[in-house]
């Protein structure tokens, strides 16, 4: 395998992928949404740096809890009804914490610890759900690769339409708006997906309460450890006061990633996609961190979403490929898990250890970015060796 290029096909963007895709954006966009504005609200209250970085990493935490129980959840309960009151529960969790924010002028610490740990796992349920399931249901079988593939670009545009969107809202209205707007993209994606009929399943009694399938591939930890790394690197990105600009550009280096792909990358090596985009992320942390002209402001967060656009599109096929008969929402949620945890965790940490050091920030992801690169150059030959498909 010297060449990848993931095929498209115009009868897989019918009204229902349409509706499964846009969900998944809005259920992304209310968890980024978060993002910038609720750490500074959090110190705003009077929580320490500390305290802080603990309540946004607990996020990645909840993450993995109902992970182990996907599979007996969609075996013995309509599976899209499964991820309808994940998402209803994460737009519940959202509305208490308005209620919370607009009449509590103090809240307790192990409050705001527990809403983002609960949110974390209703939302890592419904991202298992939505991906390893109902996503791939919606299509032909031999358009679910692209499916995977085109599903998750519209996560990875939230990662600069949710921040945009948050900034914009509490600049205009405040945090507790920000809280009530995310809560409302819950309740869309809650009708998207309640609009795609999926014909009934006949549960299996023979599942396991409790099982890795459509949680976690337990072959695949080499190419998790490595995502983990990369997007470490990007958490600890995030918990810069970012601004917009930044935001903005990322979105327009996530365009071009797209665009790369399709034309660039089409014939070239598989490494070769990866590498580019750890060394670009790399210049754009060396940039921010020793340059301060003008024209970092734009190049910077350009590379960063053009790096974060075809590592994370790579990545999935990696593991979608290692994957073995019935195994591909394994692959997916286990693609979610080190992609959504990696940032929370780098998130937390750059707030709790290395708040308002800037450089310290970027200085231990560009350590990352490193790390990253050269187990990469392992991970990649032993995915050549391994990989199933």
């Amino acid at each position: 395998m010297n060449s990848q290029n993931t095929p498209i096909h115009i009868r897989l963007w019918h009204h229902d992928f349409w509706r499964m895709a846009i969900a998944n954006l809005l259920l992304t966009m209310a968890v980024y949404m978060l993002v910038p504005t609720m750490p500074l609200w959090l110190m705003s209250q009077g929580f320490s740096c500390t305290e802080t970085g603990i309540a946004m990493g607990a996020f990645g935490v909840g993450l993995f809890v109902l992970g182990g129980f996907v599979s007996f959840l969609v075996q013995h309960y309509r599976r899209n009804m499964v991820c309808i009151w994940s998402a209803a529960c994460m737009a519940l969790l959202l509305g208490l914490s308005y209620y919370f924010e607009t009449r509590i002028s103090q809240l307790p610490f192990y409050v705001v610890v527990l809403q983002r740990f609960l949110f974390g796992v209703v939302f890592g349920l419904a991202q298992m759900v939505l991906a390893s399931t109902l996503i791939i249901d919606t299509c032909e079988s031999y358009q679910r690769t692209e499916a995977n593939h085109s599903a998750s670009w519209f996560g990875r545009f939230a990662l600069s339409l949710g921040p945009i969107a948050g900034i914009l809202t509490a600049q205009l209205a405040g945090f507790g708006m920000v809280l009530l707007t995310a809560a409302c993209l819950s309740a869309i994606a809650v009708i998207l997906i309640s609009l795609v009929h999926f014909p009934f399943r006949a549960p299996q009694d023979d599942v396991p309460s409790f099982s890795l399938d459509r949680f976690f591939l337990p072959h695949g930890f080499p190419l998790f450890v490595n995502l983990q790394l990369i997007m470490l690197a990007v958490g600890l990105l995030f918990s810069l006061s970012l601004t917009i600009h930044f935001y903005g550009m990322m979105m327009a280096g996530f365009l071009s990633a797209l665009l790369a792909q399709r034309f660039i990358f089409r014939d070239a090596e598989v490494k070769s996609e990866v590498v580019s985009g750890l060394i670009l992320m790399g210049a754009a942390l060396l940039m921010m961190l020793t340059r301060t002209q003008q024209i970092v402001a734009y190049a910077a967060p350009l590379f960063v979403g053009f790096a974060l656009g075809i590592i994370g599109a790579r990545f999935l096929l990696f593991f979608i490929k290692l994957s073995r008969h019935c195994q591909r929402g394994t692959s997916q949620s286990t693609f979610m898990l080190g992609w959504e945890s990696g940032i929370a965790w780098g998130l937390g940490i750059g707030i709790a250890f290395f708040h308002t050091e800037e450089s310290y920030v970027l200085i231990a992801a560009i350590i990352l970015v490193v790390l990253a690169l050269v187990m990469y150059n392992y991970t990649h030959d032993w995915f050549v060796r391994n990989k199933n498909r």
